[in-house]
């Protein structure tokens, strides 16, 4: 209906009709720019060994499984996997239908009245790549590894960090800010439990090691088989495959 009544509008102008819209959109972006995008899609896709994810926000969850917002993500998706942006100002610059995908969401606006906005975009790139997607659209990991695997076993390592959220790959690369912030809290708890002061880095450090064990990806229990990690399960599967890089968009606070 807005596109007749901007047809309408412009008498029959398909030009003047697209300029009433892009207006419209642009008057409605500004209009809600303080409102709260917490619904939307997030995809993800590899094309050759690149992956990508990325995550389309708006509103309401009623604009979020419209057929016509999640073809409009997977567009953008599309994009992203052929040009492979280095980040998301990049890919927001990128042409789409013959404009650029920040135009025209800003013209999407103007058709739904919701905000919207392009607000998560990550990629990978090695030797072999996967994607998982959870069903609903709100939560999708990728994946990189130093060598072909098989699918089956990227596949189980891209869900396992969907489902278990690790905070980095391995304990080298957990920043030292998160490693301060869990030695203090051990420290303080160890201090309430009424632990000597001479034991509390001692018991700090245990309990950093557990940290590591819960919330790295390649030191957590595999969700299949909680008597492996993940690192033992690849290593069952490959001795020589490594997981290189893997990035979580998610939609829900968790």
């Amino acid at each position: 209906m807005d596109c007749k009544n901007a047809l309408t509008e412009a008498n029959n102008d398909f030009d003047e009709a697209i300029k009433i819209i892009r207006e419209k959109g642009q008057a409605v972006a500004a209009k809600r720019s303080d409102r709260e995008a917490s619904e939307g899609c997030v995809l993800a896709g590899v094309n050759g060994s690149f992956a990508a994810v990325l995550a389309l926000k708006c509103e309401t969850d009623f604009v979020a499984k419209n057929a016509e917002f999640i073809a409009l993500t997977q567009s953008i998706l599309n994009v992203a996997l052929a040009e492979q942006p280095a980040d998301l100002d990049a890919l927001k610059n990128l042409n789409l239908d013959g404009r650029t995908i920040q135009t025209l969401i800003t013209e999407r606006i103007g058709i739904t009245g919701e905000k919207m906005e392009l607000d998560y975009y990550e990629h990978v790139k090695d030797a072999y790549s996967t994607f998982y997607i959870h069903p609903g659209n709100k939560l999708a990991t990728i994946v990189s590894f130093n060598k072909v695997a098989e699918f089956s076993v990227a596949h189980d390592v891209a869900m396992q960090a969907a489902a278990m959220n690790p905070v980095s790959l391995d304990r080298t690369s957990v920043p030292a800010s998160v490693v301060e912030s869990e030695l203090e809290i051990g420290r303080e708890k160890a201090r309430q439990e009424g632990k000597p002061e001479n034991m509390l880095d001692k018991i700090a450090q245990g309990r950093l090691n557990k940290f590591y064990q819960e919330s790295t990806l390649v030191e957590q229990a595999f969700i299949k088989d909680a008597k492996i990690s993940i690192a033992q399960y690849l290593k069952e599967a490959d001795k020589d495959l490594k997981i290189t890089e893997f990035k979580r968009v998610t939609l829900n606070q968790e």
